[in-house]
C-alpha cells in the first residue's frame, strides 16, 4: 500500500491558491486550459476513488476527456474529492486483485500507483501554470518515481511524451516530472 494522503493534500492546498483570472491559463498540459486541468483532476479523484473501491460504472468505464469545465463549486468540492480519493486508498482491499480505471482493468496496485502518480503531475501543473511551489514527500516521490520507471522513456501514447532530459542531481520531483514528459523548468 502506498500513502495518497500527503499527495492528495498538497494537491489541494494548490488549489486554493488558483485565482479566477488565473482559470485561462496555459498549462504543462498542452491541450487544456488550467480551468480545465482542474476538471481533470476533480474528474480523475472520482474515478480513482472508484476504482479503489471497486465500485464499477460509469466513473470506471469512462476514459478521461478533454475540454471538461470546472464545476461551479469545485473550490470546496475538488479538496473533498480528493481527501475522499486519499481515504478510499487507505483500505488495504483497494490494492487487492483487480480494478477498472478510465474503461481499463488492472491490478488494484497498479490503479493505486497511477492514482498517485496523476494526483502528484497534475498537482504539479496547476502550481507551475500558477506560479505556485510544489512538493512531495520522499516516500510519495519514490512511489512515483517507480511507477513511471515502467514506461517507455519515448512516450506512452495517450498517457505521457518523451521523457524530458534532466541531470543525475535533478530533485526527485523534477525527475517525475521529466518522466511524464513534461519540462521542469516549464513556466506560464
Amino acid at each position: 500500500m502506498i500513502e495518497l494522503t500527503s499527495a492528495c493534500q498538497a494537491t489541494a492546498d494548490i488549489l486554493a491558491g488558483v485565482t479566477d483570472d488565473q482559470l485561462a491559463l496555459p498549462t504543462p498540459c498542452e491541450k487544456l486550459r488550467l480551468d480545465e486541468l482542474i476538471a481533470h483532476v476533480g474528474g480523475l479523484a472520482l474515478a480513482f476513488a472508484a476504482a479503489a473501491a471497486k465500485d464499477f460504472g460509469p466513473m470506471t468505464d469512462t476514459p478521461p476527456v478533454d475540454g471538461v469545465q470546472v464545476d461551479a463549486d469545485w473550490r470546496t468540492s475538488y479538496p473533498q474529492r480528493l481527501a475522499g480519493l486519499a481515504e478510499t486508498w487507505r483500505d488495504p482491499d483497494a490494492w487487492e486483485g483487480m480494478t477498472r480505471a478510465g474503461g481499463i482493468d488492472l491490478p488494484g496496485e497498479v490503479a493505486g500507483s497511477v492514482a498517485l502518480t496523476e494526483v502528484v503531475i497534475h498537482g504539479w501543473d496547476v502550481a507551475a501554470a500558477t506560479g505556485q511551489p510544489y512538493d512531495c514527500d520522499p516516500a510519495t516521490a519514490r512511489a512515483c518515481l517507480e511507477h513511471l520507471a515502467q514506461f517507455d522513456a519515448a512516450g506512452t501514447d495517450g498517457m505521457f511524451g518523451p521523457a524530458v532530459p534532466v541531470s543525475d542531481d535533478a530533485s526527485d520531483l523534477d525527475k517525475i516530472v521529466a518522466l511524464s514528459g513534461r519540462d521542469p523548468g516549464w513556466r506560464a
